[in-house]
């Protein structure tokens, strides 16, 4: 992959990362006789130092209706540690500084995962996640809460999907006819290394008026999918790209499946690979509010390194543009994006082994500009 200009993950404070970062695309940019990029400002938000156990993954965030930003994740010794519990911490709007972690979902009993946190139209909270009675994420069930004041206090939990295997990761979106669409997935499988080809994405619609749940049909695909990001294109016509299922070990084989829907997302299509690769890692699907498509992936069929965003400005038929947010050893994953009312676009991700949540925060020019 070609980008007219390129900076690598900065770990500067804010203000002189964008400065560097910015020195350095000119320089390059004079150099190759190649357009100048928007610098992307990256920042930790939360890493080792932070009590909450080593383990910090994956995150979810959402913009609040008085500004303020609140991003969810699951903290423990490690991903299958029994006392995972699921922390949850807000961004003031104006401000530089998040607040302590605490706790917002836990069991005496069971481990939990996979937070999902997005405010409705009606500035409803609420919080998807992951409740896992056994060794596996196959034995795994969906429970939610939802909050009246902007994520301060919590209602008990309550749960979504009790089939045994079904788990969610990616944010909900609005539909056209006022439904929720919250992409959920069935993992199935009893070795923690892989996921069976039967691994299924599928789809709940929620009636915001009669508070009901329906649920899709499921999407089968050669290797199995899941983790499901979905976007609107038109009133009704909707399409998904989906994770890879299948192992971690190195090879060329496996990319992101594509699942599409002309109905409201009630039924959908047979997944099919895309150009993509996917090394077995979460991706992202946004619709930015000029209707283009943000896509973030890791471009790589075996490791979770580069992060890079993909912009479409033609309904996902082709992605023209596309840019580098991190990359280099170790693993850049798990994104997470939203656009904010001014604008921009924020993007959390995991690094360092799964121990520290970044956010990249840029104008869509900084990737508009770039090419393959």
């Amino acid at each position: 992959m070609r980008c007219s200009v390129h900076q690598p993950l900065l770990l500067l404070a804010p203000g002189r990362a964008a400065l560097l970062a910015l020195a350095i695309a000119l320089a390059e940019a004079a150099a190759v006789g190649a357009p100048v990029l928007a610098p992307i400002a990256i920042e930790k938000v939360v890493g080792p130092e932070t009590p909450t156990g080593p383990y910090k993954h994956p995150s979810s965030f959402t913009e609040l209706d008085n500004g303020d930003l609140l991003l969810a994740y699951y903290g423990g010794d490690g991903e299958y540690s029994r006392e995972s519990k699921v922390f949850g911490m807000k961004l003031p709007r104006g401000s530089r500084s998040w607040s302590e972690p605490v706790v917002i979902a836990s069991n005496p009993f069971y481990s939990m995962g996979n937070p999902v946190v997005w405010q409705a139209p009606d500035q409803t909270v609420w919080l998807f996640f992951v409740v896992r009675p056994g060794a596996t994420w196959s034995t795994s069930r969906i429970g939610a809460k939802i909050s009246r004041d902007r994520g301060e206090s919590w209602s008990d939990t309550f749960i979504v999907a009790w089939e045994a295997g079904m788990m969610v990761r990616s944010h909900p979106i609005v539909l056209a006819d006022g439904a929720y669409l919250l992409p959920i997935y069935h993992e199935t499988g009893s070795d923690p290394d892989r996921t069976d080809p039967d691994t299924s994405s599928l789809f709940l619609r929620f009636d915001p008026a009669t508070r009901a749940w329906t649920e899709s049909n499921r999407v089968f695909s050669r290797m199995g999918n899941l983790q499901a990001a979905v976007v609107e294109l038109a009133p009704g016509r909707l399409f998904a790209l989906c994770r890879r299922g299948g192992d971690y070990l190195p090879g060329d084989d496996g990319n992101v499946v594509r699942t599409e829907s002309s109905d409201g997302g009630r039924t959908w299509s047979p997944g099919v690979e895309t150009e993509f690769p996917n090394p077995n890692a979460s991706v992202e699907l946004i619709r930015l509010r000029n209707g283009h498509l943000l896509f973030l992936y890791n471009d790589s069929h075996h490791q979770r390194t580069p992060l890079t965003a993909a912009i479409s400005t033609d309904g996902g038929l082709t992605w023209p543009h596309r840019r580098n947010l991190a990359e280099g050893p170790g693993s850049f994953s798990y994104p997470t994006a939203i656009q904010t009312r001014d604008g921009r676009i924020h993007v959390t991700f995991t690094s360092d082994e799964r121990t520290v949540i970044r956010r990249a925060v840029f104008p869509e020019s900084a990737i508009l500009g770039a090419s393959e």
